[in-house]
């Protein structure tokens, strides 16, 4: 069972979904059996990706070849660390969005929870393909999940937003697509380890082609983690969503942030001759004004969705500085700051949903409304995630950025990193200020015949992502162990193509 571990938490989700598509879990009346489904389908995932994770810290990272056609012809999956870290983020995320959903959320459409699967799904397959083409087609597959998911309750401002997200992530298929014809066209292959062993020996001329071929799927992989100046879809898109969607696109952008990452170090590495770091004159200006933008945009918002929308443009900004420090070290200090970043601005979303249902027609727009009748639980919460978002102690945002920070070795690199960071962080507290005085404590005429009290469910699924932060905290040296196990397996190329049973890359 343990070979056929890494295709699992890609079946689980697939079949799943696609048995809820039948009865008995077809119908309006059937909701509660699909609800059970879900979660047993869920909770599966969690302890299948625990489990990839112990195999692979044990035992190295593990190939799979679907219908034994071998690397780099087959369809190929490839669990190391990283991924499994990242699917076991994914399978958390998808429970508490899920819990909370289970409020009443899930009963605007029938096919609601069949799409958490199918989202699923795509962002599993996203962090498990080794190969360009597979990662396309995941990338289509949480796509279409996630154009229905943005609709679901219907309503004009989801359709508008939606309409303007497919749009956009249309182009970017299109550009994919043209992308990968390039690199084709040059290497003759679109298995990454392979590639990582091409790309090394091609001549001049054909270097310059893959460079734009791997400089257009920067701006693929860049309009997908909502980087400047591709970030302007991201805090409408979010803001329209219905909570535990927007809670569960919190890992949309990651996926980006993730294909960077890996394509910029396997690929296009410091081994990859002509091409060595092809992208890092772009990227510390592009991560800087990420990080530029995302907190003007914060410090500028209406409302609460907004500003946390504001906010994941922030954290893609602080990732891809720590892209561009090129170092283990520096990479390992992302992976923990996107673990934290991840599951504390979904815990936002979720916590706007409940400020917003107590506050009558002002929901969760910064102006004066009704008083929140559960101001000692959701306050609680609220202090809790901002605390962690802004990076302040005991909360694992300190920690994020403190690694990250550490990173920065350079004099150089120093001013930037320390700068950027510092800063944004100083006019989160600002904002977030500013949104909790507004929400609890400017308040009007309250209406007491009005019902808005907390579901369990709602208080679950917000506990269970924000209680991740001071567990991250507590448990934080063997964190911060897998992190840096993590990013020296990426940075190591030759055990990439010793498992992959490939050549060793050419200097």
């Amino acid at each position: 069972m343990t070979a056929h571990l890494p295709i699992l938490p890609i079946l689980i989700p697939m079949l799943g979904g696609l048995l809820m598509l039948i009865p008995p879990f077809t119908g309006p009346e059937r909701f509660q059996a699909r609800r059970a489904a879900t979660l047993v389908l869920t909770l599966m995932q969690i302890a299948c990706a625990i489990w990839l994770m112990i195999s692979v810290t044990q035992n190295g990272a593990m190939m799979y070849a679907v219908g034994d056609w071998q690397a780099p012809f087959g369809i190929i999956l490839y669990a190391d660390q990283l991924s499994a870290m990242l699917i076991a983020l994914t399978a958390f995320l998808g429970l508490g969005a899920t819990l909370y959903s289970f409020a009443g959320t899930d009963r605007g459409g029938k096919y609601f929870h069949p799409l958490i699967q199918f989202q699923l799904l795509g962002i599993s397959g996203a962090f498990l393909t080794n190969d360009l083409f597979n990662l396309f087609v995941f990338f289509e597959v949480l796509l279409i999940a996630s154009y229905t998911l943005l609709i679901h309750g219907g309503g004009k401002q989801k359709t508008a937003a939606n309409v303007h997200y497919v749009i956009l992530n249309l182009i970017g298929s299109s550009l994919f697509l043209i992308a990968l014809g390039t690199l084709y066209g040059t290497t003759g292959t679109l298995n990454i380890a392979d590639m990582a062993r091409k790309i090394p020996e091609l001549s001049e001329s054909e270097a310059i082609i893959a460079q734009v071929g791997g400089s257009l799927l920067l701006v693929v992989f860049g309009l997908k983690a909502a980087m400047l100046p591709l970030h302007f879809w991201l805090p409408r898109t979010y803001e329209a969503a219905s909570a535990p969607v927007a809670a569960l696109f919190a890992i949309m952008t990651k996926v980006g942030v993730y294909c960077i990452f890996r394509v910029y170090t396997v690929i296009f590495g410091e081994q990859a001759g002509y091409l060595a770091n092809m992208i890092d004159a772009w990227i510390w200006p592009l991560a800087v004004l990420s990080i530029a933008v995302g907190t003007i945009g914060a410090l500028a918002s209406p409302n609460m969705r907004t500003l946390i929308g504001n906010l994941v443009i922030v954290s893609v900004g602080t990732l891809l500085i720590a892209f561009a420090l090129r170092t283990p070290e520096a990479t390992a200090a992302a992976f923990l700051y996107l673990i934290h970043s991840t599951l504390v601005t979904g815990a936002l979303f979720l916590i706007a949903d409940m400020l917003g249902q107590q506050r009558g027609k002002a929901f969760d727009r910064f102006v004066i409304a009704r008083k929140i009748q559960s101001q000692t639980k959701l306050g609680i919460l609220f202090f809790v995630a901002a605390l962690a978002v802004a990076g302040l102690p005991p909360f694992s945002g300190f920690l994020g950025k403190l690694v990250i920070l550490q990173a920065a070795t350079e004099n150089a690199d120093r001013v930037w990193v320390w700068s950027a960071i510092l800063i944004s962080s100083l006019a989160t507290i600002v904002a977030l200020s500013r949104a909790g005085t507004t929400l609890f404590w400017r308040y009007g005429s309250s209406n007491d015949n009005e019902d808005s009290s907390l579901s369990r469910w709602q208080l679950s699924g917000a506990i269970l992502l924000l209680a991740a932060s001071p567990i991250m905290v507590i448990f934080g040296a063997g964190v911060i162990d897998y992190t840096n196990e993590a990013a020296a397996q990426l940075h190591d190329i030759p055990y990439l193509l010793d498992v992959m049973q490939l050549e060793g890359a050419k200097p």
